[in-house]
């Protein structure tokens, strides 16, 4: 009996499948089965004596622990017990047959095998073991399946990618629709070749193409710079000071969120009569690709002294100098503010960005305008205003009251040029702080340092512009010198709480002009 439960034990960890059908089978034949005789050596103690049974016969062998080996014969019921027994198979421990019929257990051999038996699916009417079966191709699909999927997926993922990156690389790179129509021969794109920058300008001045290059020659240069040293970073992204034929450019890559703001930069650069001394000279305007990431390029005249912001904060000025940066700065606020007819027109440009770091100083210690991402165009034949699809706002040290509480009429094309004007008030108070006068001279400090934070909300500048009305103070230094005093009436007309009665910007660039005439030469600047 001790033989028959391990048995038991040993096919309950096995795991067994199939009782069901057999315990239907076991329900239907209980009454109709016979009964027969079975060799038996557990129930006698002489010899093989015969059991009876109405279920089957069976002979095991088994191999316990201490390496004996026994052999058994005898009787199994027709029940669940004998079914599990009999399904048990054969491994290295236990090994099963079972018969049905008289003395069928007699003559047969059973021995232990020697590696694991595979899991029986069912049994033939003698009792003997058959191996289950599988389907293969279910099996390999099954497994194969998910990893085909996934495969297809990531091809079609990446497809997709390469797809839109390159619709929006056709897009950014579309001609521009002025010389889409005109005939290939009317494009003087003048070959690279030994050709300075200035050579190019100066051939293809009548081109029609704005203030920059003809559009194919654009193509042309901004493939053949080499980056040489990043020199500024900004919410645009990044200034790179590059090289053409060993002339230096400057070369701003924006990132891909402001797209719309190099859309409207390359567009503004490119209005027809637009180059100016006082206007940042722009080259080219293009797009690249590297590592499936788009850059957007802008590419200009390079100044090292960089912008009048990191002028001021490392140099001290005399009267002369500081006339002449902002007699230069105005002039170049005037030609923006201009509209010029003849046989091509050059509309208005309001600037909406003025501030000390949108403007340079170039090496002859001018300046000039930069960055219009978020210019104005208007064209008094037709009366309309173009603001174009960037829709980001100014600095808000530098906005002017109406701006701040969105009074502002945006139907009148002169509301941002006044607005531009009281910018240009707050660059003044900045540059006349930085001039020395009886070796006096103030650190430099952004407008409004005194009342707002380093990052000031809009509402705290609401606060203070609108509703209390303060502007940038003036030290007493202001009042003991005659320039100094000029150009502290002429910032407060400028920065006028009500817009009306603001200067326009010639108004400001001819008072700007008597300053700089009365004002003493005599001082030199300070590095």
């Amino acid at each position: 009996m001790a033989t028959v439960s391990l048995l038991i034990f040993i096919i309950f960890a096995t795991g067994v499948h199939g009782l069901d059908s057999d315990d239907q089978d076991l329900n239907a034949n209980m009454t109709t089965r016979k009964s027969f005789f079975c060799a038996c050596d557990e129930l006698c103690d002489n010899g093989m004596q015969p059991c009876e049974t109405t279920g089957k016969c069976f002979v095991s062998i088994s191999h316990d622990g201490n390496g004996q080996t026994s052999r058994r014969r005898g009787c199994l019921n027709y029940g669940q017990q004998g079914i599990l027994i009999c399904k048990s198979g054969s491994n290295s421990k236990l090994s099963i047959q079972c018969c049905e019929g008289d003395m069928c257990n007699v003559n047969i051999s059973v021995s232990l095998s020697t590696s694991p038996t595979p899991k029986p699916a069912s049994t033939d009417p003698g009792g003997n073991m058959t191996m289950a079966k599988y389907n293969v191709p279910i099996l390999v699909t099954s497994i194969l399946g998910p990893f085909v999927a996934l495969t297809f997926l990531i091809l079609f993922c990446l497809c997709l990618f390469r797809h839109k990156h390159k619709r929006q690389m056709q897009k950014l790179s579309m001609v521009d629709p002025e010389l889409a129509h005109r005939h290939p021969h009317e494009l003087r794109a003048v070959p690279a070749g030994d050709s300075t920058l200035k050579d190019m300008f100066d051939h293809s001045c009548t081109s029609g193409s704005g203030s920059g290059l003809p559009f194919l020659v654009q193509r042309t240069v901004a493939r053949q710079i080499t980056l040489v040293e990043q020199v500024g970073k900004g919410r645009y992204g990044e200034v790179w000071r590059g090289q053409w034929q060993g002339e230096n450019v400057a070369v701003k890559i924006f990132s891909s969120r402001d797209e719309k703001s190099w859309i409207r930069e390359t567009e503004i650069y490119n209005t027809v009569l637009l180059r100016h001394d006082n206007i940042l000279g722009f080259i080219a305007s293009d797009m690249t690709s590297r590592n499936s990431c788009t850059q957007l390029w802008l590419i200009t005249h390079y100044h090292p002294l960089g912008s009048l912001y990191d002028f001021l904060n490392r140099n001290i000025l005399d009267p002369p100098l500081m006339c002449r940066l902002l007699l230069s700065a105005s002039s170049g606020l005037v030609h923006l503010h201009t509209e010029i007819k003849c046989n091509r027109t050059k509309p208005a440009i309001a600037h909406r960005d003025i501030k000390t770091k949108n403007i340079l100083v170039r090496d002859n210690l001018t300046c000039c305008i930069a960055d219009l991402g978020l210019a104005v165009l208007h064209s008094e034949d037709s009366n309309t205003i173009n603001v174009g699809s960037n829709n980001k706002v100014g600095t808000k040290r530098y906005m002017s009251p109406e701006m701040l509480d969105e009074t502002m009429n945006m139907e009148s094309f002169e509301s941002f040029k006044r607005a531009d004007v009281y910018a240009f008030g707050m660059v003044l108070w900045e540059v006349g702080r930085r001039c020395e006068i009886g070796g006096l001279c103030e650190e430099y400090k952004p407008p409004f340092y005194e009342y707002v934070p380093n990052d000031p909300s809009f509402e705290y500048m609401r606060k203070v512009v609108c509703v209390e009305k303060l502007r940038p103070t003036l030290h007493n230094r202001w009042c003991t010198d005659q320039t100094l005093t000029c150009l502290a009436k002429l910032m407060k007309e400028c920065w006028y709480h009500t817009a009306s009665a603001r200067h326009t910007s010639l108004r400001v660039k001819k008072t700007l002009m008597k300053i700089s005439e009365s004002c003493s030469k005599t001082s030199k600047i300070v590095y």
